[in-house]
């Protein structure tokens, strides 16, 4: 296949996949400074989205190194975290970050470089070989329920993982992705780069979501997928129902010629997927992963795309619903989904204890509650912030979510359940109001009563201008619960 084939398309030029190769090659050698191999070294790299971006990332893996992206978004403190739980011994910023990152690398006593230096460097050979059992990458959880974790990805779970996701989504060598998410998430990094490069296709890659810019390449006719968390759906569908007919039609044509729309790293409500539908024509392809497992369940690509469910099992993956016990439970019943494979991590760094709690005889316990329905699965939450034990009774704040986001008043919301003496816990709901809507917890409560069962209605209410937030557009349950 040719190596002029357009590989990356970024803020920083046009590159083919020679260029690519080159590039990592120079990336390596720097890396390397003499040495023969960097033995599982851990390299931070603190670089905007961008060509720049792969070729380092490529350059570690050829050089023997453990690559360790950063998050352009956090900061110095969070930075710092991750460099010295890492142990990274270099850190590759762009000049750009350099002020920032210099005192935190000479802190932990790492190189700091610059993708200037590394991306100049001149190339020596030979590179080592690297064993698909060797360590590819330390990612880090979003840390939405604790302290982050370093997740351990060897180069055979990156392997399985993306060609999992090959067969069961149809990638093409002809294919063209936007790219609009941080790249220090499994959701860019995997789903999007990963099958991109695997079978030669372009990655067209933004420094930054952007709604006018991404709506002006969506609606080029030039993509072919698209991937994206639920908040970026919502920020378009704002921006197309804000625009002029005429605007509206040409982005609406413009999205038929993508093949592939898909939603993930939060639960996509109901009323996105269909309100997106009737602006694109596509039924966004809602699928379930995690930073320790990358996908493990995906609606099909060919076949029924169900909304509020995340399909099957994934070529290669193998997933069971069980009890507290680790009983397998039948068809209809709620329980702990559990995942094993060969896309399944081995450990979190430097973490043994937490490693051996993730696992249950071989099998990965991903704390997520989920039911199997007509062969479907759908989440029901997370088991520590998503499940609310009121009354004696489980309830599935992710069910409440979605009947509340009905209400003529709420456009986005959040439910938790909150510590209290009479109910075990209380179940709350933290909302997002429509332009110049009000809303009482009374009214609420009186509209709630005709839709949900009187244990799952809301006993609080709270309005924010905007409910708090990760990086991924991930909702902090944590931080709503604190709001009551």
């Amino acid at each position: 296949m040719s190596p002029d084939r357009p590989a990356i398309v970024a803020v920083d030029g046009v590159f083919t996949y020679q260029d690519l190769d080159d590039a990592s090659r120079r990336v390596a050698s720097a890396l390397l400074d003499g040495a023969a191999d960097l033995a599982d070294a851990r390299i931070a790299f603190h670089i905007p989205p961008s060509f720049a971006w792969v070729a380092v990332r490529q350059g570690i893996w050829r050089a023997g190194g453990v690559a360790v992206p950063l998050a352009i978004s956090h900061p110095a403190a969070e930075l710092e975290y991750t460099i010295r739980d890492s142990g990274a011994t270099q850190v590759v910023v762009h000049p750009s970050s350099a002020a920032l990152l210099a005192p935190i690398a000479a802190a932990a006593g790492a190189r700091l470089l610059t993708t200037d230096t590394v991306l100049g460097a001149p190339h020596r050979a030979p590179f080592p070989h690297l064993s698909p059992e060797r360590r590819a990458m330390l990612v880090y959880t979003s840390g939405t329920t604790g302290r982050p974790k370093g997740t351990v990805i060897r180069h055979a779970n990156i392997g399985a993982q993306v060609a999992s996701l090959v067969n069961a989504w149809g990638w093409r060598t002809d294919d063209r992705i936007l790219l609009v998410l941080p790249m220090h998430h499994v959701h860019a990094i995997l789903n999007g780069l990963g099958c991109a490069l695997a079978v030669r296709a372009t990655c067209e890659i933004l420094p930054a979501f952007d709604v006018d810019v991404v709506w002006q390449r969506l609606a080029s006719g030039e993509i072919t997928v698209f991937t994206a968390v639920p908040t970026i759906y919502r920020r378009l569908i704002a921006s197309w129902e804000a625009a002029p007919p005429d605007v509206q039609r040409t982005r609406s044509e413009g999205l038929r010629n993508l093949r592939l729309m898909m939603s993930g790293s939060a639960a996509l409500p109901i009323s996105t997927l269909e309100r997106w539908r009737e602006i694109s024509g596509h039924t966004l392809l809602e699928r379930y992963g995690m930073t320790e497992l990358g996908m493990a369940l995906s609606n099909p690509l060919e076949g029924e795309r169900r909304p509020g469910f995340v399909g099957l099992p994934l070529p290669d993956v193998d997933v069971q619903i069980v009890d507290e016990d680790g009983i397998q439970v039948i068809e209809g019943t709620p329980g702990e989904l559990e995942v094993r494979g060969p896309t399944v991590f081995s450990e979190y760094w430097e973490r043994p204890e937490e490693t051996r709690a993730a696992f249950r005889n071989g099998w990965f316990r991903t704390g997520d509650v989920a039911v199997v329905e007509k062969g479907y699965y759908r989440l029901l939450g997370r088991t520590s912030v998503d499940i609310i034990k009121t009354g004696g009774f489980k309830v599935s704040a992710l069910e409440i979510e979605e009947v509340l986001r009905t209400h003529p008043a709420i456009g986005e919301c959040a439910v938790v359940g909150v510590e209290d003496a009479d109910w075990g816990e209380r179940v709350c709901a933290a909302v997002e109001l429509r332009d110049e809507a009000t809303l009482t917890c009374e009214d609420l409560q009186q509209w709630a009563k005709e839709r949900l069962a009187p244990y799952k209605v809301p006993r609080a209410l709270r309005t924010v201008e905007a409910l708090p937030r990760n990086n991924m557009g991930k909702v902090v349950k944590p931080d709503v619960a604190k709001l009551f």
